[in-house]
């Protein structure tokens, strides 16, 4: 098959993260063709990745591309992914896939009808540390994994008047911007949620309309814990991008400032001095910094080669929004939130009352 063609809409600091791993993927694909609102961005993101095509209207690069990279507000996915699976191109859309429900099926229901891949760019899927983690735990090396925790400490703050700052166009705070990365990621790794609570606030965070910081608990099938903190209101952190999966036999740990995989084993019995010291060694050290979306954008390629399905596809994307959304509306009833039926192998056709 000749290199697959590849549109650019959306030339902001997204888009430019992306172009940084394209050199990664020249033998598979190019880059053809880039779109955006602002001129001097979409020439910039040409120059930058070798594209031949700068526009600022979408539907002009539709003819020169065969696939889309969707770097655009939240609140414009629907309407561009409808226009771009329509046209029959396949779509590879930036998180979150669509800003309601009903959008998503719709979307959903478009690409099948279609016969093009959807896939919503969740890149933490693919690191390879990550998939050397899920690794482990699936083989259970280290025993049943009874407790996963994902903290993401940074400090994102958008200038005044940029679209994230707005609620209704983010789709709803930190939590659905950038968490929805990690109940992907808790949904991936422990299988089907029954129950779980969200607090969020914009104390901290007071350019945020909705949530800057939250705490996200969820409890599975089997019994085991899931966490996730996010914050875009670190002044400082220790712990960056962090997790820890306590397994029964010992604790896995990715620490993304060293880019290492550790396990911590052979625990002390717990003392009253809290001697907790354990052995560390590690299993995995990644060979590159960044965001590693060729990754993701790889697997992508691969499916539209091989007319497979993305590992992130449309109902899976939508099982984890599913999931915020009733989180979200269990923290404004002050309930805890019943999850069940919202696992990854439910069904995902029709609009949940």
């Amino acid at each position: 098959m000749s290199k697959i063609r590849l549109g650019i809409i959306g030339c902001g600091g997204m888009s430019r993260a992306h172009a940084g791993d394209f050199h990664h993927l020249s033998d598979h694909m190019e880059i053809t063709a880039t779109c955006d609102i602002v001129p001097e961005r979409a020439r910039n993101v040409a120059e930058l990745t070798g594209a031949k095509l700068a526009v600022t209207d979408y539907k002009e690069l539709l003819d020169h591309v065969d696939a889309v990279l969707v770097v655009l507000p939240h609140d414009l996915h629907f309407e561009v992914g409808m226009t771009c699976l329509t046209a029959g191109k396949h779509v590879l859309m930036e998180k979150p896939i669509c800003n309601t429900e009903e959008q998503c099926i719709e979307l959903i229901r478009k690409s099948e009808e279609v016969g093009k891949v959807l896939m919503t760019a969740y890149p933490v899927r693919f690191w390879p540390i990550v998939m050397k983690l899920k690794e482990l735990i699936d083989s259970k090396a280290y025993g049943e994994c009874f407790q996963m925790s994902i903290w993401t400490e940074q400090f994102t703050r958008y200038f005044d008047g940029h679209w994230a700052l707005s609620a209704e166009r983010l789709g709803g705070g930190q939590f659905f911007s950038h968490g929805c990365h990690y109940v992907d990621l808790l949904l991936w790794f422990m299988g089907r949620p029954v129950r779980g609570t969200h607090l969020g606030t914009n104390f901290g965070t007071p350019w945020m309309e909705k949530e800057g910081t939250s705490n996200v608990t969820i409890e599975f099938e089997n019994g085991a814990l899931g966490y996730h903190f996010g914050t875009w209101g670190a002044r400082g952190t220790r712990l960056g991008w962090s997790l820890h999966a306590h397994c029964t036999e010992g604790m896995l740990e990715i620490n993304l400032a060293d880019k290492k995989l550790y396990a911590h084993t052979h625990i002390k019995e717990e003392k009253a001095n809290l001697d907790t010291e354990s052995r560390t060694k590690v299993i995995y050290e990644a060979d590159a910094s960044g965001k590693f979306t060729h990754h993701e954008l790889e697997h992508f390629l691969d499916c539209i080669r091989h007319g497979k399905h993305p590992i992130s596809d449309g109902p899976t994307s939508l099982q984890g929004l599913r999931v915020i959304w009733r989180l979200y509306e269990a923290e404004r009833n002050n309930t805890v939130a019943d999850l069940r039926g919202l696992g990854l192998e439910d069904d995902w056709k029709s609009v949940r009352a």
